[in-house]
């Protein structure tokens, strides 16, 4: 029978909150957990919300000594989204991001679940934790690290993978600069890198589920596999559906510091992302009007798929809001 709370059931102090319509006592009886959010609100504040500021320069013709205010406003409004939208360029760089971003969506989605699952179902305790340190470390790499490695095993001519193609008789592979493989590559290296990470979201997710429900399960004949079908998946369908809609909102990212150390001129065609071609055009060509034109563009994308993912979602209850 569920256990119904009254104000009576409350402390003295919360009691008296919960009678009060003063805001300022409930504030003041909750203040360690609000003093505990401070300083998240204050990193998104003074990081997230207050650099929005300088959205506007999108809209303007920026220039560094006459500053955000100073700087005329461009004529039309819209010059700057105009100028990227009439570009050669941006039709490539569209397709570039969109196609790298869903393919690390769909096949980087099953993986982590997987290894979670295989980690909750392991019995073996030491080996359950030998595994899941190894797969997460990883994650902790910096991506100068992992171009270390690739080009160790895929280099054309010193890599490892080159030297067992070669001494089986086959031809060596230019893996890094190749518009065949780099994608894969891509992909891949994410993939290997964010795996075990992912896996503990997953984890923490399992053990929420009330045990009662393997053991009734058990009783009635069923297996892992059924156990897991019928009970595992469906008690992490929320945490699945909150990291797709989260994904979805960084679609147009597609990675842009994994991109921007891996990729080289040779594989431009297909791995030139819209934050690799702002980063050359904006920054290192000085023009941030143009470069802050295409963020919002991005920014506006990413919020129109997470509003519509999540809309979507609500219809089987496992929305974020």
């Amino acid at each position: 029978m569920e256990q119904q709370w009254t104000a009576q059931d409350l402390p003295a102090s919360q009691s008296g909150v919960a009678k009060s319509k003063w805001p300022g006592k409930q504030i003041w009886a909750f203040r360690a957990f609000y003093a505990m959010l401070l300083p998240g609100v204050l990193y998104y504040v003074i990081f997230k919300y207050i650099p929005m500021y300088g959205v506007i320069i999108a809209f303007k013709d920026f220039q560094m000594l006459e500053g955000i205010m100073g700087s005329p406003w461009a004529d039309p409004w819209y010059k700057h989204f105009e100028l990227f939208f009439n570009s050669p360029y941006a039709s490539q760089l569209m397709v570039n991001t969109i196609l790298i971003s869903v393919y690390k969506l769909v096949f980087g989605t099953i993986p982590p679940i997987l290894m979670a699952l295989l980690l909750n179902e392991c019995r073996v305790r030491w080996f359950k934790t030998v595994v899941q340190t190894l797969t997460y470390m990883p994650h902790f790499l910096s991506w100068v690290i992992i171009y270390g490695i690739l080009i160790a095993l895929l280099s054309q001519n010193s890599g490892l993978l080159n030297r067992w193609i070669e001494e089986a008789g086959g031809q060596s592979i230019g893996f890094m600069t190749s518009l065949d493989y780099f994608r894969i590559i891509l992909v891949g290296s994410e993939i290997w890198k964010d795996l075990g990470w992912g896996a503990i979201i997953y984890l923490a997710a399992m053990t929420s589920i009330d045990p009662t429900l393997y053991e009734a399960a058990r009783v009635d004949g069923a297996g892992r596999l059924r156990m897991i079908w019928h009970i595992t998946l469906p008690g992490i369908r929320h945490v699945i559906v909150l990291l797709l809609i989260l994904k979805l909102g960084h679609i147009m990212d597609a990675g842009f510091d994994q991109i921007y150390i891996l990729y080289n001129i040779q594989v431009y065609q297909v791995a030139d992302i819209l934050d690799t071609w702002v980063f050359r055009t904006g920054l290192q060509q000085l023009n941030f009007s143009l470069g802050a034109a295409v963020g919002l563009f991005k920014s506006l994308i990413g919020m129109a798929l997470v509003i519509g993912s999540n809309h979507l979602s609500r219809k089987w209850g496992e929305g974020i809001w």
